[in-house]
Protein backbone atom coordinates (compact mmCIF):
# COMPACT_ATOMS: atom_id res chain seq x y z
CA UNK A 1 0.00 0.00 0.00
CA UNK A 2 1.31 3.40 -0.95
CA UNK A 3 1.22 6.17 1.65
CA UNK A 4 0.61 9.63 0.22
CA UNK A 5 -0.39 13.02 1.53
CA UNK A 6 0.40 15.02 4.61
CA UNK A 7 0.86 13.67 8.10
CA UNK A 8 -2.51 13.57 9.85
CA UNK A 9 -0.93 14.62 13.14
CA UNK A 10 1.26 17.63 12.25
CA UNK A 11 -0.36 18.34 8.85
CA UNK A 12 3.00 19.64 7.68
CA UNK A 13 5.37 16.84 6.70
CA UNK A 14 4.92 14.20 4.01
CA UNK A 15 3.33 11.02 5.34
CA UNK A 16 5.56 7.95 5.06
CA UNK A 17 3.82 5.44 7.35
CA UNK A 18 0.31 4.19 8.06
CA UNK A 19 -0.79 3.30 11.58
CA UNK A 20 -2.39 -0.16 11.62
CA UNK A 21 -4.44 0.65 14.74
CA UNK A 22 -6.15 3.94 13.83
CA UNK A 23 -5.42 4.19 10.10
CA UNK A 24 -3.75 7.61 10.26
CA UNK A 25 -1.02 8.32 7.75
CA UNK A 26 1.91 9.92 9.54
CA UNK A 27 5.39 11.32 8.90
CA UNK A 28 8.62 9.81 10.17
CA UNK A 29 8.52 12.08 13.24
CA UNK A 30 5.07 10.86 14.28
CA UNK A 31 5.70 7.15 13.71
CA UNK A 32 6.98 4.99 16.55
CA UNK A 33 9.13 2.20 15.09
CA UNK A 34 9.28 0.30 18.38
CA UNK A 35 5.51 -0.17 18.61
CA UNK A 36 4.68 0.05 14.91
CA UNK A 37 2.04 2.70 15.63
CA UNK A 38 1.59 6.43 15.20
CA UNK A 39 2.99 8.47 18.07
CA UNK A 40 -0.48 9.19 19.50
CA UNK A 41 -1.43 5.50 19.70
CA UNK A 42 2.04 4.57 20.97
CA UNK A 43 1.67 7.17 23.76
CA UNK A 44 -1.28 5.20 25.12
CA UNK A 45 1.04 2.27 25.70
CA UNK A 46 -0.22 0.25 22.79
CA UNK A 47 1.57 -2.05 20.44
CA UNK A 48 0.51 -3.47 17.12
CA UNK A 49 -0.32 -7.16 17.24
CA UNK A 50 -1.02 -9.03 14.02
Amino acid sequence: MSVTGLCQICENAQATHSCPRCGRVVCETHYDHDSGLCSEDAATGGTFQQ
